[in-house]
C-alpha cells in the first residue's frame, strides 16, 4: 500500500516536472529577440513552406541601413531562411526542382536579387555563391501597412517577403 501511494506521487511528480519543462520551452521561443516562424500554403498542386526568424523593426531605418543595399541578406534573422517546394515550380519565369532551399536576396532601391541555395542547412551568414540553384529578379513594392516583424505569406501566385513598408512579391507557378 506504501508502495503503491509513493510510486504514485513520483509519477505525479514527474508529470508536473514535464509540463513544466514543455511550458518553458513554449515560452523560450516568444521571448526570443526574432522568433522563429513559419509560413505554408498550396502554389498550385505544390506545397510552399517558409522556415524563417522573425526580427523587429525596433524603430531602426531597415533598407539601406540595417539591410544595405547591393549586399546578400539572409532574408530572416539567425539560421538561414529556407523554402522547401514538394513539386518542381516556376519562379519568376524559371525552374526550380522540389527541394529545400536557403532563402536569400540583394535588395536594391528598384529592383532585388531572389537566390534559392542548395545549402539549406546553414547559419544564415555562411552564403556560398556557387552553392545558388536559381536566381531571380523581382520588384519591391510599398506595402499597404508598416509591419513591425518581417513576415512571409505564401499566395495562390507565389511568396510576399513583408517588412517594414516594404513587401516584395516573388511569382510561382507550377511546372510546365
Amino acid at each position: 500500500m506504501k508502495h503503491t501511494r509513493f510510486l504514485n506521487s513520483l509519477a505525479l511528480l514527474f508529470v508536473c516536472l514535464l509540463v513544466t519543462t514543455v511550458s518553458w520551452a513554449q515560452n523560450e521561443n516568444a521571448a526570443k529577440p526574432s522568433p522563429p516562424a513559419e509560413a505554408t500554403g498550396k502554389v498550385g498542386d505544390a506545397t510552399v513552406t517558409i522556415n524563417y526568424s522573425s526580427p523587429a523593426v525596433k524603430g531602426r531605418e531597415i533598407w539601406g541601413g540595417l539591410v544595405p543595399y547591393g549586399k546578400v541578406w539572409r532574408a530572416g534573422a539567425n539560421e538561414a531562411t529556407t523554402v522547401t517546394v514538394d513539386k518542381d515550380v516556376m519562379v519568376e519565369g524559371k525552374a526550380l526542382p522540389a527541394g529545400t532551399y536557403s532563402f536569400y536576396t540583394i535588395p536594391g532601391e528598384d529592383e532585388w536579387t531572389v537566390i534559392f541555395n542548395k545549402t539549406a542547412k546553414q547559419w544564415g551568414t555562411q552564403y556560398d555563391e556557387k552553392q545558388d540553384a536559381l536566381r531571380v529578379m523581382a520588384k519591391p513594392q510599398k506595402s499597404a501597412s508598416m509591419n513591425e516583424r518581417l513576415a512571409y505569406e505564401v499566395t495562390d501566385n507565389g511568396i510576399v517577403l513583408r517588412w517594414e513598408n516594404m513587401e516584395l512579391p516573388v511569382a510561382m507557378a507550377p511546372a510546365k
